[in-house]
């Protein structure tokens, strides 16, 4: 007799996840890849010590940085990496955590939710327009987003600057891993970068810092191995990971980087035009093929991973409330569907649900 699925035993819906890669629509669906190797480290005991160094040298190494450790997702990076700049190596202070007065210095135009992350390893965040005047305070650190470079004075200039002063720069990177020159470019433009794994389709709860020697060094000196085995109680115990994550981390980014991404997005492509045709069939609906980018915009550069739906509101709620659930964007005035996490097969049960709530 078959098992019940997994989701069913326990009471949760399935869903179709035409909204592409987000935190909680858990991340990522795994490779046949990165799940044997899951399975194979869930089932064997490791060091998490030298599990760490050795991925993360591994890591390092893909990137071109100096040194990386794995982490429990970009969010995780940035706090463990900027409690890593308050501490600068000293376990008294690593043991205080988040309970030290310091100051991470953002600058005006680089507002944005993830800011937060700082308070978790004790920071305040200080907004900036003198970017001159807030380095010779000497702030703990300055935070940088990288899908927000343009938006402020760029790191280029400001990581030279930064340097001159003595104050490191945590650059979040989370998406940053395509073009896969973007892992080498924002890895060594600050002095360590944020990445998170579910965007090369690693763990929801997997990422990694990548940058200075140094840096890196003060960041494993904080985590959760020196917790258990050092002298220090330290701020980053309750960031613990377990094997088959570090593992799948490192996998997901080997398979990423040898990637075929042209057929990647050939195939989102394909999967946006089936998924156009079977909604064009819909009495008044109106069609059309876009690229939703990771900044969660709509543009029109020839890259094709997104279906267009006008003329018949906003359907979201009632997708979403289907026995398998199917998770769509609106936006513009149009229902939006992401191909990138879907599957053929998932296609068609997006045009059997449209058919049933489209308004006559």
């Amino acid at each position: 007799m078959a098992s019940m699925p997994i989701y069913s035993s326990l009471g949760v819906r399935r869903v179709v996840n035409a909204c592409g890669i987000y935190t909680d629509l858990g991340g990522s669906v795994l490779s046949a890849g990165v799940l044997a190797a899951v399975r194979q480290a869930a089932s064997t005991w490791a060091s998490m010590d030298e599990l760490l160094d050795v991925s993360g040298a591994r890591i390092a190494a893909l990137c071109g940085s100096q040194a990386a450790r794995v982490v429990p997702g970009a969010s995780a990076g940035i706090a463990l990496a900027l409690g890593a700049c308050v501490a600068r190596g000293s376990g008294a202070v690593m043991e205080a955590l988040p309970l030290v007065d310091s100051v991470v210095v953002m600058q005006r135009g680089h507002e944005y939710k993830y800011a937060r992350c700082a308070s978790l390893a004790g920071a305040r965040v200080e907004w900036v327009d003198d970017l001159a005047a807030a380095l010779a305070s000497r702030p703990a650190a300055i935070l940088h987003p990288a899908h927000l470079d343009a938006a402020a004075v760029p790191l280029d200039v400001v990581a030279p600057l930064a340097r001159a002063a003595g104050v490191p720069v945590v650059v979040d990177a989370a998406y940053q891993s395509f073009p896969l020159s973007e892992l080498a470019r924002w890895s060594r433009a600050g002095d360590v970068a944020c990445f998170s794994a579910k965007y090369f389709f690693g763990p929801n709860a997997g990422g990694f810092v990548a940058g200075s020697s140094s840096l890196v060094a003060d960041v494993a000196a904080l985590d959760f191995v020196g917790y258990e085995s050092g002298p220090w109680r330290t701020f980053g115990r309750a960031f613990k990971l377990d094997r088959s994550a570090v593992v799948a981390t490192v996998v997901a980014l080997e398979e990423w980087l040898a990637a075929d991404h042209e057929a990647r997005w050939g195939a989102y492509a394909g999967l946006a035009r089936e998924l156009a045709a079977l909604c064009g069939a819909l009495p008044g609906a109106e069609i059309s093929l876009s690229h939703f980018t990771l900044e969660e915009t709509l543009v029109d550069d020839g890259l094709v991973n997104a279906v267009l739906v006008r003329g018949g509101g906003d359907l979201t709620d009632a997708l979403a409330a289907r026995a398998v659930s199917v998770r769509a964007m609106f936006g513009d005035d149009a229902l939006v569907f992401c191909t990138e996490a879907l599957t053929d097969g998932e296609v068609r049960e997006i045009g059997a649900a449209m058919s049933a709530v489209w308004p006559n």
